[in-house]
């Protein structure tokens, strides 16, 4: 008896060792995965970094390519396009005019009441429709006869108070957010679709003779006083409310700039120079690109994957489309390599895309003690269940990393402009104001974004410039900021003197 109890407990010694030994390697595992996880978010933390002197030279990068894009076309990797826009709304114009905001498969048109000196917008209102797939890539009457009807509806349904003095022809500013080429305030002709539109007879058409027939053709009596991108509608709505507004920026899905430049500053300007001796430049800043840019590997291979591999690079470090995307990649990444999400590689997150910014913004800015709104996410777009507290704080670290960076980036871009602009250092005459007009969704819905984005700037400038720096949220720069053009280029605008 006795020699098999000393069997037994030496069995069992042996056995309370070896699962000892199991959990300490279990433990040792666990350890060493997650060291993994964290070397991986070390190494991204440092290859996005932007520390102020590596801000300063895609600043100083920024100010070059835009002397470059103003000297000729093609110059640069920055568009630098010219707008036409060279009188922008004051806040003295009256009357009634309308907007048509065509930006994707949806289509908007508004009309605005203006109330003359100190009276601004009196009264908007406005009608959405979408746009039928098949008139996508039908024909372009097909397309613009759908649009002006729907035009001659809005017109039709409008109270008499609205209706325009006999003689006096309603007037429209048209904004079309696709790539043309600008031929004057009220003329351009379409480079290319893009947003799954493919409409071959409209390629290089003039965009407002083509709206102008189908108005014709449905009996509206109206203009196209301005052809406007969304942009620089954005300033026009922003310098209507305050005089000091000089730039203009959208971060939503895609990003881009415009600003006021002097018209001599324009080597490739060859028409005559404004009266106003000013001309509002769109950028196109989302193509902007440097080697000073902190890129790193996730970067480079989402840019690889995507429709336009090479281009609108700085878009793709900055703006909505793309910030969630990149987080998945990081994730995906730590999920293969370190098992942060268990033994198995979630199915879900090697989806591109399905991590949208939304949902990113949300997880950053979750506050509770327990990061439920992180774990719910993963649950909901991953279908990972069970995170750990540790594996949640690790998610939100990542969003602080890329959004950081993006702010930071956007800000570098906008300091690249008044360094343009010559309104980087203080003034002999007493600090002027450069108020920065900004739209767009992840500007607007993403705090962390936006604060990160005014405070960098305001420290990159320094002490003394930072109170002349100001940040307005402009609303619907492509709806109101188009109907504020049609008045600023009214033909009837004389007429009030």
């Amino acid at each position: 008896m006795k020699k098999a109890t000393v069997g037994a407990v030496v069995v069992g010694a042996a056995a309370t060792v070896a699962v000892a030994a199991l959990i300490v390697r279990h433990r040792m595992r666990k350890s060493s995965k997650w060291a993994r996880a964290r070397a991986i978010l070390k190494e991204f933390e440092e290859k996005c970094g932007t520390p102020d002197a590596k801000l300063k030279q895609v600043a100083d990068a920024m100010t070059v390519e835009m002397h470059a894009g103003l000297a000729s076309e093609g110059g640069s990797k920055l568009k630098m396009l010219i707008s036409y826009v060279d009188n922008l709304p004051t806040g003295d114009e009256e009357g009634v005019f309308y907007a048509l905001d065509l930006g994707g498969t949806n289509f908007r048109v508004l009309r605005v009441q203006l109330g003359g000196k100190d009276g601004g917008i009196v009264h908007q209102e406005f009608a959405e429709a979408s746009i039928p797939p098949n008139l996508m890539v039908g024909t372009s009457e097909a397309l613009f006869d759908y649009i002006a009807a729907e035009l001659a509806k809005f017109v039709a349904e409008e109270e008499e108070r609205f209706h325009q003095p006999p003689g006096k022809q309603r007037e429209l500013g048209f904004t079309f957010s696709f790539p043309i080429m600008q031929t004057s305030i009220n003329s351009g002709t379409l480079i290319r679709w893009t947003k799954g539109f493919s409409i071959d007879d409209t390629v290089g058409q003039d965009v407002v003779a083509e709206l102008t027939k189908a108005m014709q053709r449905k009996g509206i009596d109206m203009r196209v006083s301005a052809l406007v991108n969304d942009t620089v509608g954005t300033l026009a709505g922003g310098r209507f409310s305050n005089k000091d507004v000089c730039i203009a920026v959208i971060l939503g899905t895609g990003t881009n700039a415009a600003y006021v430049e002097r018209a001599q500053a324009i080597p490739k300007w060859h028409g005559p120079l404004p009266k106003s001796g000013e001309m509002v430049i769109n950028m196109e800043w989302g193509n902007f690109r440097s080697s000073h840019l902190p890129l790193t590997e996730y970067d480079h291979a989402m840019d690889t994957d995507s429709l336009n591999p090479g281009e609108q690079i700085f878009e793709k470090i900055c703006s909505g489309m793309y910030l969630g995307e990149i987080l998945r990649r990081v994730l995906l990444r730590m999920a293969e390599e370190a098992g942060i999400f268990g033994d198995e590689v979630p199915p879900k997150l090697k989806n591109q895309f399905i991590l949208r910014t939304p949902e990113m913004s949300a997880m950053h800015h979750d506050t509770s003690s327990d990061l439920r709104v992180v774990g719910d996410k993963l649950k909901d777009i991953l279908e990972i269940s069970n995170t750990s507290l540790k594996t949640r704080r690790l998610v939100v670290e990542l969003c602080n990393i890329v959004a950081t960076r993006g702010a930071r980036l956007a800000a570098a871009g906008v300091l690249g402009i008044v360094k343009k602009m010559g309104r980087d250092t203080p003034r002999e005459s007493g600090q002027e104001k450069i108020v920065v007009a900004m739209d767009g969704g992840l500007y607007e819905h993403y705090t962390e974004y936006r604060k990160c984005l005014e405070n960098t700037l305001v420290e990159l400038l320094g002490e003394e410039m930072a109170t002349s720096i100001v940040f307005e949220h402009a609303n619907d720069g492509s709806g109101i900021g188009a109907a504020l053009l049609a008045a600023s280029n009214s033909l009837y605008v004389e007429d009030k003197s």
